[in-house]
């Protein structure tokens, strides 16, 4: 049996019916944004007849797969029927059995798949087994799709640290704040509720202390969704007592801090179930490969610009989604959403990649990934 795959990867690859349902995939798997790592989110549809007879999601590490969860509903009505799933069915035994003996052993005829998966335990091999047992297989529907949906996955299968996002939001005139540090609020409540779903589809937060003192953010996604790991970096550990990050009912905090800070007030932190772990190098790669060890798949930096300057500098930082408020605050000294990087010359600027702009109210987000 030949696997069929699309050469150029473009949405158009695949009929009118195998694309909405690869897409219908894509939504079910939102369902767990945010809740998945070290796993990818995934969703599944079973269709007999071109009528759909099961679907499924995976909801997190150590449940089972969206394969299965299609298969479950499906039931008797699986033989002969394709499965459709926006990620490549596993080989390998996890926490899970191989979830393309499970398609094998339900007497599915055709499988389509949105993307090969890049885990090396993967890669392949659960197509291949597909094909072996005589299941015909496409590969490549609607793949720019979902490659979008599981960058951070991609990224950490790649490269073994997490997909790190930079958010800020800034006025025309490049401004993060006043010049007495007032931030409240550069943009609109549009774009602020975006940054939230932003955050329930991330897993940790990154701050550095100064902004927990100056603003006293919550670092939540203000009950949009998943609330991710707040991870503070700060040396002096002086924070306010009325801190929100402080407050971990919500959501876990973790205080990243340097080696040999002082205990008293490490043991005030750990009294409000705070954690807080030390580090020879108090640094942004430092803390992408904490997080990585931990499982974590994608960090969202909302830091300050020197911090912000630091993670880009260390790699830390993939992506970049910048907020522009059409305003004009001035200031010689107001801070900027990036500090010194060291460049002098306009053509030593940093370029982004595959950039993209949209209105979001009177706002305007501009997204791209930094070269590399």
């Amino acid at each position: 049996m030949t696997v069929t795959i699309d050469p150029e990867f473009g949405s158009e690859f695949g009929s009118d019916f195998d694309r909405a349902m690869m897409r219908r995939c894509v939504e079910l798997a939102q369902t767990a944004r945010g809740q998945t790592a070290p796993n990818p989110m995934v969703g599944s549809v079973i269709v007999q007849n071109q009528d759909i007879v099961g679907e499924g999601f995976h909801p997190q590490a150590g449940q089972p797969h969206a394969e299965v969860f299609a298969l479950w509903a499906a039931g008797e009505r699986s033989p002969g029927a394709t499965l459709y799933v926006n990620l490549e069915p596993c080989s390998h035994f996890g926490r899970t059995p191989p979830c393309a003996d499970a398609v094998i052993q339900a007497g599915i005829a055709r499988v389509v798949v949105g993307m090969v998966d890049p885990n090396p335990k993967v890669a392949g091999s659960g197509i291949a087994r597909l094909q072996a047992a005589g299941i015909a297989v496409t590969v490549g529907v609607e793949e720019a799709l979902c490659q979008a949906l599981n960058e951070a996955f991609v990224y950490k299968n790649l490269h073994q640290r997490p997909f790190g996002i930079l958010k800020y939001a800034m006025t025309l005139d490049g401004k993060i704040a006043a010049t007495t540090g007032h931030s409240a609020w550069v943009t609109t409540p549009a774009s602020r509720q975006l940054v939230h779903e932003l955050r329930a589809g991330c897993d940790a937060i990154v701050v550095g202390g100064n902004t927990v003192r100056r603003d006293n953010p919550l670092l939540t996604s203000h009950g949009v969704g998943h609330n991710p790991l707040r991870v503070v970096m700060t040396r002096q550990l002086e924070l306010p007592e009325d801190a929100k990050i402080l407050d971990v009912e919500p959501a876990p905090t973790l205080v990243l801090t340097q080696t040999g800070a002082a205990s008293e007030l490490q043991n005030r932190l750990r009294s409000h179930g705070v954690e807080v772990l030390e580090l020879p190098d108090l640094s942004p790669a430092a803390a992408m490969d904490i997080l990585g060890d931990r499982g974590l798949l994608s960090v969202l930096w909302e830091c300050g610009g020197q911090l912000a300057a630091q993670a880009i500098a260390d790699g830390a930082v993939q992506k970049v989604l910048a907020f522009i408020a059409p305003k004009i605050i001035g200031g010689s000294t107001a801070p900027s959403p990036v500090g010194d990087l060291g460049l002098t010359q306009m053509t030593d600027a940093l370029m982004l990649e595959r950039v993209t702009w949209r209105a979001i109210g009177a706002d305007l987000l501009v997204e791209g990934y930094l070269e590399g």
